[in-house]
């Protein structure tokens, strides 16, 4: 016979101890209640729990007390908080030290059943793999970061990952995603800079029949479509302030409106974002808002570059080639010891995807079997590397030299290449500004970086 599922419920209020007591036997759930940490510690130590729901607020201690003893003395049991509503510093410190999730207080029935049955599903099964989704590589940086990926799938907390364009941004988050217990709820990637400012409303919350002109059907949005599952922000440094201050409500009360509805409903929907910009020098210039900055920056994954961690390289490469090459008539060709050694001292300011752009045209280039240093047309970056010693010898350094050997588009792909990067510097990778800069439109430099692999 199958054990029934316990769950600890920790509050001093006797009626929300009874209300979510009831609750959770009605759900086919065994339940202990405490009213202070001193019994709760008590039943912990007598009792094996599936979940542990607690208020922040107790006698004798407070709700994190609980979170960091659980976290140091029952690993892999989740706990989730009450907070007082409108607490939402309170919400943050309990994910940061570790929660599973949090509710807010009058609790709703419809917040807390998915909640409990994400929870439940982490204790019933151990967390599993995402398929054929890998972060590959064997470097420290990147074993650091699989492993903060695992931890992070236990959680509900908002994460916010950060790292240059082309790390991996999206293929961390669906890791996340996969390895958590919303592994089989849909996964939404949106691109917060495609969408039109004035559509971003009815695009992330949906919209009635009649809201508008040429609404004539009701359509949900993306937290809809999200809903029990995961809903990724990429790009969200581009959202509008407006916009900003409509996401971070439905995030704070898990609850979104539809254009043209006079109801809220209640959404589930666990958010991760990422940008290649700063989010942080962004706040600090009244361009993103801090409340919403610390809302989505509960937990950072930093993704190191790839030059931070060069010895990946052949293992990427690889991958990258069997990927090209599967289901098609292409052959899987070797890369030879030269052409490993130039990628691995190429500094990839586009990061995987130039990596997977380069490959892809030394396919095109190769015999068919072996990809040579030749094939993968970085000569330019290596003689700008060998053009800077020489010039750090005391000899001078004209620049020129660097397309005597190059056929001429390779040599302006060099040139432009160059003049786009230093551009982003410049403008600490606001792509409006260096757009600018470089005298062309905002459409065009996301064109060209996409067409060199910066993007």
């Amino acid at each position: 016979m199958t054990q029934m599922l316990k769950c600890l419920v920790v509050d001093d209020e006797a009626d929300i101890r009874e209300l979510l007591v009831l609750t959770l036997e009605r759900m086919g759930i065994a339940a202990d209640s405490a009213g202070n940490v001193t019994d709760a510690k008590h039943l912990l130590a007598q009792n094996s729990y599936a979940l542990c729901l607690t208020d922040m607020r107790l006698p004798d201690g407070s709700g994190l007390d609980l979170v960091q003893l659980i976290g140091a003395q029952y690993s892999g049991l989740p706990v989730a908080v009450i907070t007082a509503y409108g607490s939402a510093e309170n919400a943050v410190s309990a994910l940061k030290a570790g929660a599973f999730d949090y509710l807010t207080k009058p609790i709703s029935l419809k917040q807390l059943r998915p909640l409990v049955e994400s929870a439940l599903k982490l204790s019933r099964t151990e967390v599993k793999s995402a398929g054929e989704l890998h972060m590959i590589g064997d470097s420290v940086p990147i074993q650091q970061v699989r492993a903060l990926i695992a931890k992070l799938a236990r959680s509900q907390a908002p994460v916010y990952i950060s790292g240059e364009s082309g790390s991996g941004k999206e293929l961390a988050a669906k890791l996340i995603h996969h390895g958590g217990s919303r592994r089989d709820a849909p996964f939404v990637a949106v691109n917060c800079g495609a969408i039109s400012e004035n559509l971003m409303e009815s695009e992330f919350f949906g919209y009635k029949k009649g809201a508008f002109t040429g609404a004539n059907q009701e359509k949900e949005g993306l937290f809809q479509a999200a809903n029990g599952g995961t809903l990724f922000l990429d790009e969200v440094a581009d959202l509008p302030l407006a916009m900003q201050v409509k996401l971070l409500r439905a995030i704070q009360e898990k609850k979104v409106r539809m254009v043209g509805s006079n109801t809220e409903e209640s959404v589930d929907v666990r958010i991760v974002s990422a940008t290649h910009r700063n989010l942080a020098n962004m706040m600090d210039k009244g361009e993103f808002r801090q409340d919403l900055y610390y809302r989505l920056n509960v937990i950072e994954l930093k993704l190191p570059p790839l030059r931070e961690r060069p010895e990946d390289i052949p293992l990427l490469a690889q991958s990258l080639l069997e990927k090209q090459t599967h289901n098609s008539a292409v052959p899987l060709p070797v890369l030879d010891s030269a052409a490993q050694d130039m990628l691995m001292q190429y500094s990839f300011p586009g990061n995987v995807r130039e990596l997977e752009n380069v490959l892809e045209r030394a396919l095109a280039m190769c015999d068919g079997h072996t990809i040579k240093a030749d094939d993968l047309l970085l000569q330019g970056e290596s003689r700008k590397a060998v053009g800077s010693t020489v010039a750090s010898q005391g000899k001078p350094d004209t620049g020129v030299t660097e397309a005597n050997n190059l056929a001429l588009p390779d040599y302006l792909e060099t040139v432009e290449r160059k003049a786009i990067i230093e551009a982003l510097e410049k403008t600490g990778n606001n792509q409006t500004e260096a757009a600018k800069l470089l005298g062309v439109s905002l459409r065009t430099l996301r064109y060209r970086l996409s067409r060199l692999g910066l993007g």
